[in-house]
């Protein structure tokens, strides 16, 4: 098994130790990482600083030609990049899988290699003129979550590329191996230092959100995780984008045809086996339609294949890893002493705790007839585990909604698409969705409020974030 090695200045630099990377569908090693050190990052962080020098200089157009190129490359190797993003994340490679998370990248890629940030005039007069220009940061260190390891890479990476940083990412241990064949593939079109790629423990993270030489840090994961970036980079008083925490609710108002929402729910809900920050995890369903609701869901969830990823007939893999899976069993047997389990739940377990004999399948569960202050209800259980919660007045829904520290997303589903709107409005929330959940796209901001993070993603907006503003006055 050839091991994989560190990028660091357009270079495969190998180290003195590796570390085994897992498939979760089988619990056997599908690679070897490269253990990186603290060495290996300041090595990064210097080759990065080095190229900003000539990179920031290059014209936007040229930038977006790079980013252009780097769209064309994932695309001509996306085959190869799903099938390994399969064997170490768990997705499968079809539906909402590996191949659908490669195409997101490529047109993320492409939407954004568009995107420009120009000069703007303030004022010109007899009193002189006023320009305001964007200009890069620097180094941008970039630290990633296992769910979406590409996907969320890109988002990271090209937006700091086309605004003339430079970047050092670190992907998470459970998922390292796809993001390090993505970044060496883009060393094929950008120059030496522009993107690099340190693999090994959680350390490495410490190290680059206090290292005085990155000049924004860009995380995307647990609120727990941010707040301790946070506080590390306030000495360096560092730019920071953090996309955290979701726990997103769902309200379902009296006028739904329960059939007719069912799937939008479930994919709400369910996406990527639930391990999504933007995923549908609090159901609030109006009491006239509350069992017809539970029900079609139920039957619909009973259709979703789950098992190992290179089958060609699954839609739903594995929990990522062993912590994961640990934290959605000990939600789902919290809440199966309260509320009344509709589908899934720890029964449906081999006594080996596993879904299988081999892998961590953890079974669809739908919990009914739970309640603000249950466990599966409060905290984000980022699993395929959905708890449902009965209301009798629209008003109370949403008060129950938000209450609660997180304030990613929410939706609303209703025929009368005004008075979801009027609902959706009133939701503490970065986005929206009305009769749908968590579709995100390329041409709209997104961010968190309250403790679901700082800052947004995609867009205009979310690239002005990888600049300082500078003002010259003449």
């Amino acid at each position: 098994m050839e091991p994989f090695r560190l990028i660091i200045d357009g270079k495969k630099v190998p180290t003195r130790q590796l570390f085994e990377v897992l498939n979760p569908a089988t619990e056997k090693v599908m690679g070897l990482a490269p253990l990186g050190t603290e060495d290996d990052v300041n090595d990064a962080v210097a080759a990065a600083k080095t190229a900003f020098r000539k990179w920031r200089d290059v014209p936007e157009r040229k930038r977006q030609v790079a980013c252009e190129k780097i769209a064309e490359k994932l695309e001509q190797n996306a085959e190869e990049l799903a099938q390994l993003l399969t064997a170490e994340q768990g997705k499968p490679l079809n539906g909402l899988g590996s191949r659908w998370e490669i195409g997101g990248a490529v047109a993320w890629t492409q939407y954004t290699a568009g995107l420009s940030l120009p000069m703007k005039v303030l004022q010109e007069n007899n009193e002189g003129r006023v320009e305001l220009h964007r200009r890069p940061i620097g180094v941008v260190g970039s630290i990633l979550p296992w769910n979406f390891p590409v996907l969320i890479a890109i988002w990271h990476i090209v937006p700091a590329v086309l605004s003339g940083n430079t970047v050092v990412c670190k992907p998470s241990p459970y998922t390292p191996l796809t993001t390090l064949r993505v970044v060496e593939l883009m060393n094929e079109i950008l120059p030496k230092g522009v993107v690099n790629c340190i693999t090994g423990d959680d350390g490495l993270g410490p190290v680059m959100t206090s290292h005085e030489d990155i000049g924004k840090i860009v995380f995307t994961g647990s609120c727990g995780t941010g707040q301790k970036i946070y506080a590390n980079a306030a000495e360096t008083m560092k730019r920071m984008t953090l996309e955290l925490g979701g726990n997103d609710a769902g309200i379902v108002l009296p006028d739904v045809d329960p059939r007719q929402i069912a799937e939008g729910l479930f994919w709400g809900a369910f996406i990527n086996g639930g391990q999504t920050c933007a995923a549908l995890k609090r159901l609030y369903v109006h009491d006239d339609v509350y069992d017809e609701v539970c029900e079609e869901l139920v039957k619909f969830a009973r259709k979703m294949p789950m098992g190992n990823g290179i089958e060609d007939d699954v839609v739903i893999g594995p929990v990522q890893n062993l912590k994961q899976y640990g934290i959605v069993s000990d939600l789902v047997e919290d809440a199966e002493k309260k509320g009344r389990v509709l589908l899934g739940g720890s029964k449906k377990l081999k006594k080996n705790g596993k879904g299988d004999d081999r892998g961590y399948f953890y079974p669809l569960t739908i919990i009914a007839d739970l309640e603000n202050g249950d466990r599966l209800v409060d905290e984000e259980q980022f699993g395929p585990a959905l708890p449902v919660i009965r209301y009798k007045s629209v008003d109370d829904a949403i008060e129950k909604a938000n209450d609660n520290p997180n304030g990613l997303g929410g939706s609303v589903w209703c025929r009368d698409i005004t008075e979801a709107k009027q609902v959706g409005a009133k939701l503490e929330c970065g986005s929206v969705w009305i009769n749908k959940h968590g579709m995100i796209q390329p041409n709209a901001p997104f961010g968190g409020r309250k403790s679901s993070g700082v800052g947004v993603e995609f867009a205009e907006e979310g690239l002005a974030e990888y600049t300082d503003i500078q003002v010259i006055f003449s």
